[in-house]
C-alpha cells in the first residue's frame, strides 16, 4: 500500500531565537521541556510559538522548511513541511476560510441602498463621478481578499519558521469551455493542460463528491447527463452531475423528472444545484496570477507552481485522503510523504470590525449609532481568551473568541457553540484580536 510507513503525528511547535528570528520547528514534547526548564517563553498562543531566551539563530543549525499552498474559492490549504530526497514530512497544517462571499453580499447590499435612494421620490443625489476607470490588474474586493489573506498567512509562517521554498497550485478552470459544452475550434484550445479531467474535477467539487441522486460518497462516481442526451440534453456543465454506478444504470436515459417523480424536493434541489453559476471556478481563475505575483515578490526565486492534476496524482499515489491541507502537502514534485500532522488549525477570516458608525434600516437610512469605544474592561471583540467559571449554569472552562458588551458580561464563541453572559472577571486574555477565529480539528474530517 502507498500509505505504508507514513505516520500521523502532533503538529510541530514554531520556535524563535532570543532576537525573534525563526529557528527550526520542534516537537511538542521538546517545547514543553524547554518551557519547564525556563529556557523559553510563550510568544504566541495560536498558532503556538515559543521564544528561546538563551540561543540565537547564528548558534543553531537551521535546515529550513517549505510551504505548500492549495488555493481555493472558499478554503485555502497551507502546509509546512521539510523535504529530504523527495520525501516530505508534514509539520503543520492550516485551513484558511475566506469571507469573500460575505464581502460580495455586503457590497451588493450597499449598492442596492444607494440605487434605491437615488430612484425613490427623494432629493436627487448625483453620482460622485461618471468617468470611473479601473487600474490594470484590478480585482474585486471579494477576490482581492482571497489573495491578501493567503499572503498574510504565508508571511506569518515565514516569521515563525525559516521558509526556503513555496509550492503553489496554479490551476485554471476554463469556464468558457465548460459553459459552452462543445469544441470551440483549434486543437490547442480543445486540449488544454487539464483536458479530460477539468470538467470531472469541477463536477466532483460542485456536488461535494457524492452521488446527486442517493448521496452516496466514497464510491466510484460517473458523470451523468441530468437531461439525457438521447432526449435532447446538452453537454453543457449545467446539464452534468455525478452519480454512483447503481443510480447511473437505473436512471439510464430516463428524464430526471420521471426518475425522481416521487421525490419532488430532491428534484428541485438537483435542478437548482445544476444551474448554480461557475462562481467558485471563476474566483480561482481570476486570482491565480495575482497570488503568484504576490508570492514571487515576497519569496523571489523560491516559488514553484504545479497543476491540480499533479497534486491529485501525488495524493492518490501516497494514499492520503482528500482535504485542502493534504492537497497543499502534495503540491509539486515529490516521491513520498512519510509524515503528516493528525490535527490541523482552522482559521476563519472574520475581519477586524466595521468602519461605519451607524447601522442602516431596510431603506438604507441611519437607524442607530454604534459606540466609538471598542474596549470594555481591557477586552475588545475578537480577542482570544479563556474563561474559568467556578459556579452557575456556565460553570467550566470556555476558550474562544469573545464579543464584548458594555455591561461587562461577554459572549464567548467556542468550538462547541456560543456561551453568553460570562462576567469579565472570569476571563483571561490569551491573544489579542487579529481578524481570525481559530479552532482545531482532526485531519480528514472537513
Amino acid at each position: 500500500m502507498p500509505s505504508e510507513g507514513r505516520e500521523a503525528r502532533h503538529p510541530a511547535v514554531f520556535v524563535l531565537d532570543r532576537h525573534s528570528r525563526p529557528l527550526q520547528p520542534t516537537s511538542p514534547a521538546r517545547a514543553r521541556k524547554l518551557l519547564n526548564q525556563g529556557r523559553a517563553v510563550v510568544a504566541r498562543h495560536t498558532p503556538f510559538v515559543i521564544r528561546l531566551k538563551d540561543r540565537a539563530a547564528a548558534e543553531s543549525s537551521v535546515d529550513g522548511v517549505e510551504i505548500g499552498i492549495d488555493p481555493g474559492s472558499k478554503h485555502t490549504g497551507i502546509a509546512v513541511f521539510t523535504t529530504d530526497n523527495g520525501q516530505r514530512r508534514g509539520l503543520y497544517a492550516v485551513e484558511l476560510t475566506h469571507r469573500g462571499g460575505q464581502i460580495r453580499n455586503k457590497l451588493t447590499g450597499r449598492a442596492a441602498y444607494r440605487r434605491g435612494r437615488r430612484t425613490r421620490n427623494l432629493r436627487y443625489r448625483a453620482p460622485r463621478f461618471n468617468n470611473r476607470t479601473k487600474p490594470k490588474g484590478w480585482l474585486a474586493p471579494s477576490l482581492r481578499h482571497r489573495v491578501e489573506t493567503t499572503m498574510s498567512w504565508t508571511k506569518r509562517l515565514a516569521r515563525w519558521a525559516p521558509v526556503t521554498g513555496v509550492h503553489a497550485e496554479r490551476v485554471a478552470f476554463d469556464t468558457h469551455l465548460m459553459a459552452a459544452g462543445r469544441p470551440l475550434g483549434g486543437a490547442e484550445y480543445q486540449h488544454g493542460t487539464l483536458a479530460g479531467t477539468e470538467v470531472r474535477e469541477y463536477l466532483l467539487a460542485k456536488w461535494d463528491r457524492a452521488c446527486a441522486y442517493c448521496g452516496a460518497s466514497g464510491v466510484p462516481l460517473n458523470i451523468d447527463h441530468i437531461h439525457p442526451r438521447s432526449r435532447g440534453g446538452s453537454d453543457r456543465v449545467t446539464n452534468l452531475g455525478v452519480a454512483c454506478v447503481p443510480c447511473n444504470q437505473s436512471k439510464g436515459n430516463t428524464p430526471v423528472e420521471d426518475f425522481l417523480k416521487h421525490k419532488p424536493k430532491q428534484l428541485a434541489s438537483i435542478l437548482a444545484q445544476a444551474k448554480a453559476p461557475l462562481r467558485d471556478a471563476a474566483a480561482v481563475n481570476s486570482t491565480r496570477w495575482a497570488l503568484w505575483r504576490a508570492l514571487d515578490a515576497v519569496f523571489p526565486d523560491a516559488v514553484r507552481t504545479a497543476s491540480g492534476g499533479r497534486t491529485k496524482w501525488n495524493r492518490q499515489r501516497t494514499g492520503l485522503p482528500k482535504s485542502h491541507t493534504l492537497d497543499a502537502l502534495c503540491v509539486g514534485v515529490l516521491d513520498t510523504v512519510t509524515q503528516h500532522p493528525h490535527t490541523l488549525l482552522t482559521a476563519v477570516a472574520g475581519g477586524r470590525g466595521r468602519y461605519r458608525r451607524t447601522d442602516p434600516d431596510r431603506y438604507g437610512f441611519p437607524r442607530k449609532t454604534n459606540p466609538r469605544t471598542k474596549t470594555v474592561q481591557g477586552f475588545q471583540t475578537g480577542d482570544y481568551a479563556r474563561a474559568v467559571v467556578p459556579t452557575g449554569k456556565h460553570a467550566g472552562t470556555h476558550t474562544g473568541r469573545i464579543a464584548v458588551r458594555s455591561t461587562g458580561k461577554f459572549n464567548i464563541r467556542t468550538r462547541h457553540g456560543l456561551v453568553q453572559g460570562i462576567h469579565h472577571r472570569h476571563i483571561r486574555l490569551l491573544q489579542r484580536a487579529d481578524g481570525y477565529a481559530y479552532a482545531t480539528q482532526e485531519e480528514g474530517t472537513s
